[in-house]
């Protein structure tokens, strides 16, 4: 770190100190992060932003500082100066970067008292996370989250100056915008101003960016606040941070060219080594061995399909998904699967939307299953090696539609694997089918979404459509994803019909896009990736709320602050808004 402008406060960071600076009298700020009274001796280590050092106190040599020192209390802010001297032999700490030196106070200052805190700063002991985000000031003194925000900072330090070096411009787009509902939910905004009429706030800059392209700026990037109305989980909050860019006259490849050596850059401050260039692989290859389009790779279980295999069986639960154009897909397992093992599998693939699962465990050449007497010897046999299974191995099988099939055995692959996952796996996902059907909406849904450009036939049954997306995955986590976007507003409407937007509701809800692509729009192409996300997997945690300074709880309520809160009966009628109370309030 660069040394603090000297003031009265501090001239030195208090974790910077070194023992080549024996002897200087520097002076240092910050908080008591922990107390110990020896005999005559008061130690006090000091904390601030680049560490802890000791600060010691004699009555021999500062009588005043030691009589004051011995009323200090953890999270006192203090200022310090005295000699900086070596300790002694014996008390040298080699865990601590200025375990070699200490600080022989001469003279502090008080600079703020503290009450006893809700929780121990000093310690890494758990602490429940409703209490964490109410006191989210405090957490954030404490080691593990002060290094997450480090982090954090250096990630989009290192995105910045990757693009920077490649002529992209930084700007922003407009936290007020108009609704336009697709995915999730918008958060919407009242205007006062214009009554009756509401802003959204953005879930992503998508059309903005686009915008920009048609306006030549070319090569363009952000770090934007990101806003959906959405249930919540470990990996999503309603507001959160992206890497947002976007590139003129380019195709797929410039978008790998670009992304993979800044994903080198990002993933290497957390320690995880990349090789380029980064894989690349299909969408279709990707569901049909994983079951998923961000699958966990390093579980080393693989879907196998077995409908050939199955297509003429007698058993008819395998033919009859055959005959209605499904298939017959299978995971080989090893180890110990007792019969509950497989019942909670069972379970848990009905969850998944299976009618049941099929198993066998082969034994002596052949198998133990309940369906075993229903199949053929070559059957079995034909299977087992497609499965490459051996004695003692556990065979799963899915027979359905094959999103079904798919979704299932993808499901279990993680309940299955053997021993938790080691090392990184990253690569791209790529040729997406363009649409995917909605059973429940009886329609086609886009699957990034509806200003993706298109590649085949366009004149096909929108099915056969494919996209011009790609995502980027690690450790079964979708880092981001981008696309080829439409710049011809001919192909735009195309894409709108195949979704069921006519071209009256196209003008309303995208008409300034629409015009836009008129004036002459260059082929672009961008992607955009979570920063939140990111930075919890460098930082190894579980949530992305860890990665966060002031996240909200997983019920969407901000213990620190309490929001969402009710707001004055006069902020509404101004706004011309009137609250329908909530049953039983």
């Amino acid at each position: 770190m660069t040394p603090p402008r000297a003031n009265r406060y501090r001239d030195h960071w208090a974790g910077e100190l070194r023992a080549e600076q024996i002897g200087e009298q520097p002076r240092v700020a910050g908080w008591v992060h922990r107390r110990r009274d020896h005999g005559g001796l008061i130690f006090i280590d000091l904390r601030d932003r680049s560490g802890l050092l000791q600060l010691v106190f004699r009555p021999e040599e500062a009588a005043e500082a030691h009589a004051a020192a011995g009323r200090l209390r953890a999270e006192d802010v203090i200022s310090a100066t005295g000699e900086l001297v070596r300790r002694e032999e014996g008390t040298v700490n080699p865990n601590l970067p200025t375990g070699e030196v200490e600080l022989a106070v001469s003279g502090f200052d008080l600079l703020a008292d503290a009450e006893t805190p809700p929780f121990q700063i000093d310690e890494d002991e758990p602490v429940g996370e409703e209490l964490r985000l109410r006191y989210r000031y405090l957490d954030l003194r404490r080691e593990r989250m002060r290094d997450v925000m480090v982090l954090r900072h250096d990630v989009v330090k290192t995105i910045r100056d990757h693009l920077s070096e490649r002529d992209f411009l930084e700007i922003e787009t407009p936290i007020l915008t108009r609704s336009t509902p697709e995915g999730a939910r918008d958060f919407l905004v009242p205007s006062r101003l214009i009554r009756g009429s509401w802003y959204a706030l953005p879930q992503s800059p998508q059309l903005f960016k686009q915008l920009l392209m048609v306006g030549g700026i070319e090569r363009y990037f952000q770090i934007p606040r990101c806003f959906r109305d959405e249930d919540f989980r470990a990996d999503r909050q309603p507001e959160f941070t992206q890497l947002d860019l976007e590139m003129s006259f380019v195709d797929e490849d410039d978008v790998f060219d670009l992304i993979d050596p800044l994903l080198q850059r990002v993933l290497a401050l957390g320690g995880i080594e990349v090789e380029l260039p980064l894989e690349q692989v299909s969408y279709d290859e990707a569901i049909l061995r994983y079951g998923s389009d961000r699958p966990d790779r390093r579980l080393g279980v693989e879907i196998h399909d077995l409908t050939e295999v199955f297509r003429e069986s007698g058993f008819k639960v395998f033919r009859g998904a055959v005959d209605a154009g499904g298939v017959v897909r299978a995971l080989r397992a090893r180890g110990d699967f007792p019969r509950s093992r497989i019942d909670k599998l069972e379970e848990k693939a009905k969850s998944l939307g299976a009618k049941g699962l099929a198993w066998a465990v082969v034994e002596d050449g052949g198998w133990r299953s309940p369906i075993a007497k229903f199949l053929s010897d070559d059957e079995v046999a034909r299977a087992t090696a497609a499965v490459e299974a051996r004695e003692g191995d556990v065979i799963l099988f899915a027979a359905d539609r094959a999103d079904v099939a798919a979704k299932v055995l993808g499901g279990l692959r993680s309940d299955v694997a053997e021993g938790e996952p080691s090392g990184h796996d990253i690569f791209w996902v790529v040729d997406f089918p363009m649409f995917e059907w909605s059973e429940g909406e009886g329609r086609w849904d886009a699957l990034h979404h509806p200003f993706t450009s298109p590649s085949g036939d366009l004149d096909a049954d929108p099915g056969t459509w494919r996209s011009r997306g790609y995502d980027v995955v690690l450790d079964g986590w979708e880092l981001g994803g981008g696309s080829i976007r439409i710049n011809r507003p001919d192909v735009q409407q195309k894409v709108f019909s195949a979704l069921g937007i006519e071209p009256e509701e196209a003008e309303e809800r995208f008409g300034f896009l629409l015009e836009a692509l008129t004036y002459g729009a260059p082929p672009h192409g961008g992607i955009a990736f979570g920063i939140d996300r990111i930075v919890a997997l460098l930082a190894g945690r579980d949530s992305i709320r860890d990665a966060i300074a002031f996240p909200k709880a997983a019920s969407g309520a901000d213990p620190l602050t309490g929001a969402p809160s009710p707001v004055d009966e006069r902020q509404l009628r101004e706004l011309g808004i009137k609250v329908d109370a909530p049953p039983g309030s």
